[in-house]
């Protein structure tokens, strides 16, 4: 039997090399490798800077976190995607702020632009769109509402690496953008999340937040990297180091997730086109099981970031998520639930007082979706067997 597993990590001898290096000289926290990663991040997204963080959740919470120094107030609203992994909603609660949940487009698992006005509020201060499963968002109308409104625009970027939105970049449209690096990603750091920003001011905020709010705002800091001393330790009479501006986090990340960082960026076109060829031909062969099954669709103006394949069961099929789900694992596919409907699906957030059927888009999507691996070890041999397993599922009821 073919196996068909949802993810793997690419593991390059440049980031075995850098570890070692990193070992050797016993410098392992958060120094000039980070640094490193953090420019070239940069870089591969168009962004003037780049803070790197110890988790995709730790940057949505540290993007909104930020905002604080400009104006917001705790117990303050953000507007996010009743449809998304969990880490979204979990990260505006971490960050001190209400989630205010908006249901999404199921063709496109985003959050549907024409509900969001309605759920802005004199205490909203941001919108937190989701580029789900890679698919971006529809920006334009998010960030007319944002400027109608004078709200921040942070982009939920986690699964969206080398996603473009009308020639530009994902990551670029907003005044933040927070990307995860675990391991199921396109670029990794094993566990690892990073903040871009065009910003100066942003960055600097957010280099203190990831450090318990400290007044060090240095792009790198020399103790971490050199052997020199701190011109800047006792600028304000006191050592800066232990000067606290703001409620921060401890979230840095270190030199061992940098330097799997950094080598993951070497492969990083070579793995978004195998993944991104990987994900056109599932998607393709998918559409010969319309109208059982469904998936999101590439329009001319965008290029999908290719994450995962999202599979959606239609509400008339003759069989159900799970059955499918268990006839693909029993087959050796691996599959995932396409997430849930954070507000009425997740207990974690029955205080906030929503009700099943508030969100019906994203509740649908909770009950009859899944996705499958399209990652740059799959290779064509698995996608034929993959579409071939699904065919053989849907015979059986085709023939009833």
């Amino acid at each position: 039997m073919v196996r068909f597993p949802f993810g793997t990590i690419t593991i390059t001898q440049q980031a075995k090399d850098l570890i070692a290096e990193a070992l050797a000289t016993e410098r392992v926290s958060s120094g000039k490798l980070v640094r490193r990663l953090e420019k070239r991040f940069a870089e591969l997204t168009g962004t003037k800077e780049a803070v790197a963080l110890s988790s995709g959740t730790d940057a949505d919470a540290l993007a909104l976190a930020v905002l604080y120094d400009f104006g917001a107030k705790r117990g303050d609203e953000v507007i996010v995607p009743s449809l998304s992994f969990v880490a979204t909603g979990n990260a505006v609660l971490q960050a001190g702020f209400t989630p205010v949940f908006v249901d999404v487009k199921r063709q496109t698992l985003n959050i549907d632009p024409t509900k969001i006005e309605s759920a802005v509020t004199d205490r909203t201060v941001a919108i937190m769109p989701v580029h789900l499963m890679g698919k971006p968002a529809d920006m334009d109308a998010i960030n007319a509402i944002a400027k109608k409104h004078n709200l921040f625009v942070i982009e939920d970027a986690a699964e969206a690496h080398g996603a473009t939105y009308k020639g530009r970049n994902i990551g670029t449209l907003g005044d933040m953008a927070a990307y995860s690096l675990y391991v199921a990603h396109i670029i990794t750091s094993i566990e690892g999340g990073i903040v871009t920003t065009d910003r100066e001011d942003f960055a600097e905020v957010l280099r203190s937040l990831r450090s318990h709010g400290r007044a060090c705002k240095c792009e790198q800091c020399v103790i971490n990297s050199s052997d020199s001393g701190c011109t800047r330790r006792f600028q304000y009479g006191s050592d800066v180091r232990f000067i606290f501006e703001r409620v921060g986090f401890s979230c840095k990340m270190n030199e061992l997730e940098a330097a799997i960082g950094i080598g993951s960026m070497a492969v990083y076109e070579e793995i978004l086109q195998k993944r991104y060829n990987n994900l056109m031909a599932m998607m393709d062969g998918l559409r010969q099981f319309e109208p059982y099954l469904n998936t999101f669709r590439q329009e001319p103006h965008e290029r999908i970031g290719p994450h995962a394949l999202p599979v959606l069961v239609a509400e008339d099929a003759p069989f159900t998520r799970d059955e499918l789900a268990h006839h693909l694992e029993q087959s050796g596919v691996d599959t995932r639930s396409l997430f849930l409907s954070m507000p009425t699906q997740c207990a974690g957030f029955e205080h906030l007082g929503y009700q099943l059927g508030q969100f019906p888009e994203a509740e649908y999507v909770g009950t009859h979706g899944l996705h499958v691996g399209i990652h740059q070890g799959i290779s064509a041999e698995q996608i034929g067997y993959f579409l071939k397993t699904v065919d053989q599922f849907i015979s059986q009821y085709a023939a009833v």
